[in-house]
Protein backbone atom coordinates (compact mmCIF):
# COMPACT_ATOMS: atom_id res chain seq x y z
CA UNK A 1 0.00 0.00 0.00
CA UNK A 2 3.00 2.39 1.23
CA UNK A 3 3.95 1.73 -2.58
CA UNK A 4 0.54 3.10 -4.16
CA UNK A 5 0.37 6.28 -2.38
CA UNK A 6 4.28 6.77 -3.06
CA UNK A 7 2.97 6.22 -6.89
CA UNK A 8 0.06 8.37 -6.11
CA UNK A 9 1.62 11.31 -4.86
CA UNK A 10 4.66 11.38 -7.47
CA UNK A 11 1.66 11.19 -10.57
CA UNK A 12 0.08 13.95 -8.64
CA UNK A 13 3.14 16.31 -8.57
CA UNK A 14 3.80 15.38 -12.35
CA UNK A 15 0.19 15.85 -13.59
CA UNK A 16 0.06 19.56 -11.58
CA UNK A 17 3.58 20.70 -12.97
CA UNK A 18 2.39 19.81 -16.11
CA UNK A 19 -1.55 21.34 -15.49
CA UNK A 20 -0.19 24.30 -14.79
CA UNK A 21 3.19 25.22 -16.18
CA UNK A 22 3.26 28.72 -18.29
CA UNK A 23 4.95 27.12 -20.74
CA UNK A 24 8.60 28.86 -22.28
CA UNK A 25 8.31 32.40 -23.31
CA UNK A 26 9.55 36.17 -21.89
CA UNK A 27 8.63 38.08 -19.25
CA UNK A 28 6.13 40.13 -22.04
CA UNK A 29 4.61 36.78 -23.50
CA UNK A 30 3.80 34.95 -20.15
CA UNK A 31 2.06 38.45 -19.16
CA UNK A 32 0.07 38.45 -21.86
CA UNK A 33 -0.90 34.74 -22.02
CA UNK A 34 -2.16 35.62 -18.42
CA UNK A 35 -3.75 39.01 -19.66
CA UNK A 36 -6.04 36.91 -22.44
CA UNK A 37 -6.73 34.14 -20.41
CA UNK A 38 -8.56 36.92 -17.95
CA UNK A 39 -10.30 39.11 -20.47
CA UNK A 40 -11.57 35.21 -21.74
CA UNK A 41 -12.52 34.57 -18.29
CA UNK A 42 -14.53 37.91 -17.70
CA UNK A 43 -16.26 37.22 -21.33
CA UNK A 44 -17.51 33.85 -19.77
CA UNK A 45 -18.21 35.14 -16.44
CA UNK A 46 -20.28 38.14 -18.05
CA UNK A 47 -22.11 35.93 -20.12
CA UNK A 48 -23.37 33.36 -17.95
CA UNK A 49 -24.01 35.71 -15.20
CA UNK A 50 -24.60 39.35 -16.44
CA UNK A 51 -25.18 40.75 -13.30
CA UNK A 52 -21.62 40.09 -12.26
CA UNK A 53 -20.42 43.10 -14.96
CA UNK A 54 -22.07 45.84 -12.63
CA UNK A 55 -19.86 43.77 -9.86
CA UNK A 56 -16.99 44.15 -11.25
CA UNK A 57 -17.08 47.35 -12.81
CA UNK A 58 -17.76 48.83 -9.34
CA UNK A 59 -15.15 46.83 -7.35
CA UNK A 60 -11.76 48.80 -6.24
CA UNK A 61 -10.37 45.26 -7.97
CA UNK A 62 -10.62 42.17 -9.43
CA UNK A 63 -8.69 38.84 -9.41
CA UNK A 64 -8.50 36.01 -12.28
CA UNK A 65 -6.84 32.49 -11.55
CA UNK A 66 -6.69 29.42 -13.86
CA UNK A 67 -6.00 26.46 -11.68
CA UNK A 68 -5.52 22.56 -12.47
CA UNK A 69 -6.78 20.23 -9.58
CA UNK A 70 -6.01 16.66 -9.23
CA UNK A 71 -7.79 14.83 -6.27
CA UNK A 72 -6.73 11.27 -5.55
CA UNK A 73 -8.61 9.40 -3.20
CA UNK A 74 -7.34 10.88 -0.03
CA UNK A 75 -5.53 13.86 -1.15
CA UNK A 76 -6.01 17.05 -3.54
CA UNK A 77 -3.82 19.55 -5.07
CA UNK A 78 -3.90 21.81 -7.21
CA UNK A 79 -1.68 24.80 -8.83
CA UNK A 80 -2.86 27.86 -11.37
CA UNK A 81 -1.53 31.26 -12.00
CA UNK A 82 -3.42 34.72 -12.33
CA UNK A 83 -3.38 38.36 -12.37
CA UNK A 84 -5.08 41.07 -9.94
CA UNK A 85 -6.18 44.58 -11.49
CA UNK A 86 -6.31 47.85 -8.93
CA UNK A 87 -8.90 49.59 -10.62
CA UNK A 88 -8.06 52.64 -9.19
CA UNK A 89 -4.36 52.16 -10.49
CA UNK A 90 -5.36 50.18 -13.61
CA UNK A 91 -1.77 48.21 -12.27
CA UNK A 92 -1.68 44.39 -13.00
CA UNK A 93 -0.08 42.24 -10.22
CA UNK A 94 0.85 39.16 -11.65
CA UNK A 95 0.36 36.06 -9.03
CA UNK A 96 0.45 32.17 -8.54
CA UNK A 97 -1.47 29.66 -6.43
CA UNK A 98 -0.97 26.23 -5.09
CA UNK A 99 -3.62 24.31 -3.10
CA UNK A 100 -3.48 21.53 -1.21
CA UNK A 101 -6.34 19.23 0.64
CA UNK A 102 -7.24 16.25 2.18
CA UNK A 103 -10.92 13.86 1.65
CA UNK A 104 -12.75 12.08 -0.20
CA UNK A 105 -12.67 12.27 -4.43
CA UNK A 106 -11.66 11.09 -7.52
CA UNK A 107 -11.00 13.25 -10.33
CA UNK A 108 -9.08 15.91 -12.40
CA UNK A 109 -10.35 19.23 -13.41
CA UNK A 110 -9.33 23.05 -14.78
CA UNK A 111 -11.56 25.32 -13.42
CA UNK A 112 -11.11 29.16 -13.17
CA UNK A 113 -11.96 31.88 -9.75
CA UNK A 114 -12.99 35.26 -10.11
CA UNK A 115 -11.96 37.20 -7.21
CA UNK A 116 -14.23 40.58 -6.93
CA UNK A 117 -12.39 43.23 -4.61
CA UNK A 118 -15.10 45.51 -2.58
CA UNK A 119 -12.53 47.58 -0.53
CA UNK A 120 -9.11 48.50 -1.48
CA UNK A 121 -7.75 46.99 1.97
CA UNK A 122 -9.32 43.48 1.06
CA UNK A 123 -7.63 43.72 -1.96
CA UNK A 124 -4.29 44.82 -0.47
CA UNK A 125 -4.71 42.27 2.16
CA UNK A 126 -4.99 39.61 -0.67
CA UNK A 127 -1.90 40.69 -2.56
CA UNK A 128 0.25 40.90 0.72
CA UNK A 129 -0.91 37.63 2.43
CA UNK A 130 -3.05 35.81 -0.41
CA UNK A 131 -4.04 32.63 1.79
CA UNK A 132 -7.19 31.26 1.79
CA UNK A 133 -8.81 28.41 3.76
CA UNK A 134 -12.32 26.40 3.23
CA UNK A 135 -13.99 23.43 2.46
CA UNK A 136 -15.04 22.63 -1.22
CA UNK A 137 -17.55 20.23 -2.14
CA UNK A 138 -18.21 19.63 -5.74
CA UNK A 139 -18.73 17.24 -9.12
CA UNK A 140 -18.02 18.05 -12.67
CA UNK A 141 -17.65 16.37 -16.19
CA UNK A 142 -17.18 19.08 -18.55
CA UNK A 143 -15.24 18.13 -21.94
CA UNK A 144 -15.32 21.38 -24.52
CA UNK A 145 -18.69 23.04 -25.04
CA UNK A 146 -20.64 19.68 -23.45
CA UNK A 147 -20.94 18.46 -19.49
CA UNK A 148 -22.46 20.25 -16.34
CA UNK A 149 -20.73 21.36 -13.46
CA UNK A 150 -21.99 22.41 -9.99
CA UNK A 151 -20.40 25.92 -8.93
CA UNK A 152 -21.27 28.84 -7.77
CA UNK A 153 -20.67 32.25 -6.32
CA UNK A 154 -19.63 33.36 -2.64
CA UNK A 155 -19.35 36.39 -0.58
CA UNK A 156 -16.65 36.63 1.65
CA UNK A 157 -17.11 39.88 3.70
CA UNK A 158 -15.48 42.65 1.24
CA UNK A 159 -14.97 39.77 -1.63
CA UNK A 160 -17.06 37.96 -4.02
CA UNK A 161 -15.88 35.03 -5.24
CA UNK A 162 -16.96 33.40 -8.83
CA UNK A 163 -15.90 29.76 -10.18
CA UNK A 164 -16.57 27.69 -12.83
CA UNK A 165 -15.09 24.75 -14.32
CA UNK A 166 -13.53 24.72 -17.91
CA UNK A 167 -12.97 21.07 -18.47
CA UNK A 168 -12.49 17.82 -16.48
CA UNK A 169 -14.07 15.12 -14.45
CA UNK A 170 -14.48 15.08 -10.67
CA UNK A 171 -16.27 14.62 -7.63
CA UNK A 172 -14.59 15.28 -4.47
CA UNK A 173 -15.54 16.77 -1.06
CA UNK A 174 -12.27 18.37 0.61
CA UNK A 175 -10.72 20.55 3.44
CA UNK A 176 -8.45 22.37 1.39
CA UNK A 177 -5.88 25.37 1.94
CA UNK A 178 -5.42 27.72 -1.52
CA UNK A 179 -2.28 29.86 -1.22
CA UNK A 180 -2.04 32.72 -3.45
CA UNK A 181 1.84 34.79 -3.83
CA UNK A 182 2.81 37.54 -5.95
CA UNK A 183 4.85 36.58 -8.83
CA UNK A 184 8.68 37.65 -8.69
CA UNK A 185 9.03 36.88 -11.57
CA UNK A 186 6.50 38.23 -14.09
CA UNK A 187 6.04 41.66 -11.79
Amino acid sequence: MTKLKSLSYLLLCFVLSACASMGDGSKQEKQQKILSMKNQVLTQLFKEKPHSRKVVEGAKGYGVFSNANINLLLVSAGTGYGVVKNMSTQQHTYMNMAEGGVGLGMGAKDYRIVMVFHTQKAMNHFVENGWTFGGNADAAAVASDKGASIEGEAYFGDVTVYTFTESGLALQATVKGTKFWVDSELN
